[in-house]
């Protein structure tokens, strides 16, 4: 079994909790957004925007501490657009919990290149 190399990983801090004490989902969604990006980047080297973002559920909150690891695929190139499958996973480092692996949630996210003047243009793989 090869090791999955994510796209982007996190020390989330006090920073970025909510009122009850764990990560705000927004943070989480903002990584999602990122780690997406570096993924269609590798298909063509182009300005890109996030035009969607489909059924983010979250199955396990996040915690202070864990180390969040944000591993893509391209799941589609078409004309114009990149739709990138992110799963985020962490890993927890509470006492207890020292190692264990979850995975939190999961998005499909659906990327336009653009050129300069914030017009689509045809993804033309490198």
């Amino acid at each position: 079994m090869t090791e999955r190399i994510p796209a982007i990983k996190v020390l989330l801090l006090p920073k970025d909790t909510n009122g009850v004490g764990t990560i705000f989902g927004g943070v989480i969604l903002s990584h999602i957004d990122l780690a997406s990006a570096v993924e269609a980047r590798k298909v063509a080297p182009h300005r890109y925007v996030t035009v969607a973002m489909r059924e983010v559920a979250f199955h396990a909150p996040v915690f202070v501490g864990d180390l969040v690891s944000f591993y893509t695929e391209t799941r589609r190139v078409g004309r114009t657009s990149v739709t990138v499958g992110v799963e985020v996973e962490v890993e927890r480092w509470s006492e207890g919990h020292r190692g264990e692996r979850v995975t939190v949630t999961a998005a499909e996210v659906v990327l336009v290149a653009i050129d300069s003047d914030g017009n689509p243009i045809p993804v033309t793989p490198s």
